[in-house]
């Protein structure tokens, strides 16, 4: 990975995500490393973000790095007009390393070709989110301590949510059983769904999963996106549709860990914060130590 970008989870080998998950283990027990002493990474936020654009400030910040960008469109030049090819061939001069969230898909893509420095995709619309992908891989090892053989179910907007397309494609690469679980209106791509056909990989699609939710190992819900709904009325027939309450895991199975790559809006009652299946917190957490370990590996430190 060294000097190549992260656009798509696709960009990483299967080699390559064990060894990033180990890295990101040794990170776990010791995230204070100056590694990053004499570098410099923009973070340009198109888009709003907390987790994200956070958790990798304080990676970088971990490292002895320093950081420059924006975390508003509307603080940059876009709002006079620049394009995004002038932009990254600007912010290119000025850094070791671009970290990008950008609403359109394949920006992120089109930005890596541009760009003299590596470009790590964080979040290009309802495309792809790898990052993400990378610590939800390592809360499902950490939690599950192997990523084979396991039932995953993915709730709620599987249309737009960029989170779940990323984790079907690295989930993909071991002997994985999905669960679909969605409204008619937001099921996931049929593109996916070929995918996954092609590997000989078995998925199942739900418009509930109260009644088979002791078969999952994990359950990874995902809030319905009202920014991504030109239509309010659409938008509003389908954002509850799926609540999580605690009462509902008294039967799920031992192991089983309730993930969320947040924001949450109402789709897990705080009744399950209390409940040890709960992970999504230590979830976020666990982003520092997987994205100190993508920054190092593409910038040869690691």
């Amino acid at each position: 990975m060294n000097n190549k970008s992260l656009v798509s989870i696709d960009d990483i080998s299967t080699e390559e995500m064990v060894s990033i998950l180990d890295l990101a283990k040794e990170f776990e027990k010791d995230p204070g490393q100056n590694l990053l002493g004499n570098k410099v990474i923009a973070t340009l936020f198109f888009e709003p973000s907390t987790r994200t654009r956070l958790s990798f400030e304080s990676a970088i910040s971990r490292l002895g790095g320093k950081i420059v960008g924006f975390t508003d469109a509307s603080s940059s030049s876009v709002t006079k007009g620049e394009s995004l090819y002038d932009t990254i061939r600007t912010v290119n001069n000025y850094s070791d390393l671009i970290v990008m969230r950008h609403p359109i898909e394949g920006s992120a893509r089109l930005a890596s070709e541009i760009s003299d420095v590596p470009i790590v995709n964080a979040g290009d619309g309802a495309n792809q989110h790898p990052t993400q992908t990378m610590l939800d891989l390592y809360s499902i090892r950490k939690t599950q301590g192997s990523l084979d053989n396991l039932n995953i179910f993915l709730v709620g907007d599987l249309k737009y949510g960029r989170t779940v397309h990323s984790l079907l494609m690295a989930m993909s690469r071991w002997n994985t059983t999905f669960n679909f679980i969605s409204p008619e209106e937001l099921k996931m791509p049929v593109e996916y769904k070929l995918y996954l056909d092609k590997l000989g990989l078995k998925y199942y699609e739900h418009s509930d999963f109260s009644d088979i939710i002791n078969e999952a190992d994990i359950i990874y819900m995902t809030r319905v996106q009202k920014e991504r709904f030109s239509d309010p009325m659409e938008y509003e027939k389908v954002k509850n549709v799926y609540v999580l309450r605690n009462s509902m895991l008294s039967n799920t199975k031992e192991n089983m860990r309730v993930l969320h790559p947040l924001p949450r809006v109402n789709e897990i009652h705080t009744d399950v914060d209390a409940n040890k299946k709960s992970y999504y917190f230590e979830q976020a957490l666990n982003g520092v130590f997987t994205r100190q370990a993508i920054l190092t590996r593409l910038l040869g430190l690691k």
